[in-house]
């Protein structure tokens, strides 16, 4: 799963982003799904998402399903 579909993604799902900051680097952020920010169903850089510690980034893979 790469994150890009909105229906893959919901509240309480670990998932690894990235954030803004490391977009260049491509390092990735692991935690669990607060909230979604995106409201398309599809996003090819892969759906927004804020974390529990309420860091925000775009999900690059999802953990466990």
């Amino acid at each position: 799963m790469n994150g890009q579909n909105r229906k893959d993604i919901y509240p309480g799902l670990e998932v690894g982003i990235i954030l803004k900051k490391d977009q260049r680097s491509g390092n990735i952020t692991y935690g669990v799904v607060q909230n979604l920010l995106t409201s398309s169903a599809f996003h090819s850089r892969g759906i927004k998402v804020r974390l529990v510690d309420g860091q925000v980034g775009r999900v690059a893979e999802i953990v466990e399903e």
